[in-house]
């Protein structure tokens, strides 16, 4: 039961192009990755442009003190790459210092034991060394064709400015005022009076404009003196001693310790196509399971997803999450999706770069870095404060994250970039949408605008879409516990996914036709 529209719809218009074409969650993030490509850029060089202007315009999702990973396909070579750079946890870390409380259980993304004060979800205490800056810095090395300040510059411009506070903004961040009132810093940036959502009034049609200008000049030295400036320089000494002056033990040894690493990419046989992966402790290994029971059982019958292809991904997901549960460390989580960004690129030379990164929480830690203007992460939420299990908090550990950003082609030929946003939910996103175009030889319009559904949890319970045909959900319904749910922009019922496609030198792209930010943005061509 709710208010809204039955009568409303939402749709995005999927246009083809000879040119490059950006997805990201935020329409202002993907037209500098595509002006980059107007000037000549490798989807590598957008995908670096990309990722710092998100960092600005989406601070809550991501941002130089984010982690994450690439996937990447390389149209010269036909080989698929995969960039690694999760956080991990910092040297000094003690586990003695996240002691459990008596009773409860976590009140953010894991069900985890409540720890004492929240030490592991928010502060200074939660933050992991970051590893943005590093991926960005490595794929560029090998792959980038335009000077690295030319591709953070833009970012720097748009911090200058300030990220426009709208409705939305506001809506997300009247979601987490609370906890971000308890930093000064925070407060300072994101909140009216230190206790506000910065929200015009309803018939308001000036604009306002988040303060970010200590981010810019962050980013402008990042544009000069490039990534060993973050992991070695002054503005690695500036974030260390802002951590440190806040509690958390984040060293100049872990920064300049940190490496992105290139990472060998699962390549998964799938219905005469190919889905390639990242590895890890990452979501891959749980979409490859998925897609190997899909693969076990007959093709779907001819036409859109039906009720017996839509009950043997149900099935496929369940099983593969029941074992990333029991060998990875994951546990079941009923509680909202992880605030994490996600964009597709696709360049006129028919490169792709898959990108997903993440603070973790909405705004990470709820900590600002006052020296460098940075949101920080809140990376050891991923560990398991218990100790003797799979992901439980250890110094210099790996985190364990649910991102899955892809690169795949059909039997037919084409080939597609996808990921999505949304913690433990991105893999249904991306494993049904890859059905939708492998299986059921969707375009990308009609893959992004079909019906999905979430069984996430673990525990029988899936989260259907209302639109989903009556025949659907009652085959769902008869053997999961099934609740209809409404496609909205606020909360997310299902992940946030972005993609593009390329099929005979045209391009594509969209993105989660519920979110109000997101778009596809093409390059504009000569002529």
């Amino acid at each position: 039961m709710d208010n809204f529209s039955n009568t409303q719809t939402v749709r995005k218009q999927v246009i083809a192009t000879r040119g490059g074409v950006v997805a990201a969650q935020h329409r202002r993030a993907a037209e500098v990755g595509a002006a980059v490509l107007e000037a000549g850029g490798d989807a590598v060089d957008a995908a670096v442009a990309v990722s710092f202007a998100i960092g600005v315009v989406e601070p809550w999702m991501s941002g130089p003190a984010a982690g994450g990973c690439m996937t990447l396909w390389r149209a010269d070579t036909g080989q698929a790459q995969v960039v690694d750079y999760g956080m991990r946890a910092p040297l000094a870390l003690n586990p003695a210092d996240y002691p459990l409380a008596q009773d409860g259980r976590s009140a953010d993304l894991f069900p985890w034991p409540r720890v004492v004060n929240d030490r592991n979800q928010q502060g200074a205490t939660a933050v992991a060394v970051p590893g943005v800056v590093a991926g960005m810095a490595l794929a560029h090395g090998r792959h980038g064709r335009l000077p690295w300040r030319d591709l953070v510059l833009p970012a720097a411009a748009l911090a200058e400015q300030g990220m426009i506070a709208d409705w939305y903004s506001g809506l997300l961040t009247a979601s987490t005022a609370k906890a971000l009132s308890l930093d000064p810093d925070a407060a300072r940036m994101f909140l009216d009076d230190g206790l506000f959502a910065i929200v015009e009034g309803w018939t308001a049609t000036t604009q306002r404009h988040l303060d970010q200008k200590a981010m810019a000049r962050t980013l402008q030295q990042l544009a000069a003196e490039g990534a060993d400036a973050f992991y070695r320089g002054g503005i690695a000494e500036a974030l260390v001693r802002d951590v440190q002056a806040k509690g958390g033990c984040l060293s100049l040894d872990d920064l300049a310790g940190y490496r992105a690493e290139w990472a060998e990419p699962l390549a998964i046989a799938y219905r005469g196509g190919r889905i390639h992966a990242p590895p890890g402790l990452t979501g891959g290994p749980t979409l490859a399971a998925a897609l190997a029971l899909l693969n076990e059982g007959p093709p779907p019958p001819p036409g859109g997803p039906g009720a017996a292809s839509s009950l043997a991904t149900a099935r496929a997901l369940h099983a593969a999450f029941d074992a990333r549960l029991r060998g990875m460390g994951d546990h079941d989580s009923p509680r909202a999706p992880g605030c994490t960004t996600h964009f597709s690129i696709v360049d006129r030379h028919g490169n792709m770069a898959a990108v997903t990164q993440t603070l973790l929480s909405i705004f990470g830690s709820r900590v600002v870095s006052p020296s460098t203007g940075l949101l920080l992460n809140n990376g050891i939420l991923w560990f398991d404060p218990e100790p003797g299990k799979p992901n439980s908090l250890a110094p210099g550990k790996r985190c364990l994250a649910n991102y899955c950003p892809v690169v795949g082609e059909a039997a037919d030929g084409r080939r597609f970039a996808l990921g999505a946003s949304g913690g433990r939910k991105i893999l249904g996103s991306v494993l049904q949408l890859a059905s939708f175009l492998v299986d059921h030889g969707m375009d990308l319009e009609g893959a992004f605008h079909q019906p999905r559904f979430d069984i996430s949890n673990n525990q029988r319970q899936l989260l259907a879409d209302q639109a989903l045909p009556a025949a659907v959900q009652a085959a769902l319904a008869a053997e999961f516990t099934v609740t209809p749910v409404r496609r909205q922009p606020h909360p997310y019922a299902f992940a946030c996914p972005a993609g593009v496609l390329r099929h005979s030198g045209w391009n594509t792209g969209c993105t989660e036709i519920a979110s109000p930010w997101g778009d596809a943005v093409a390059e504009r061509l000569p002529g």
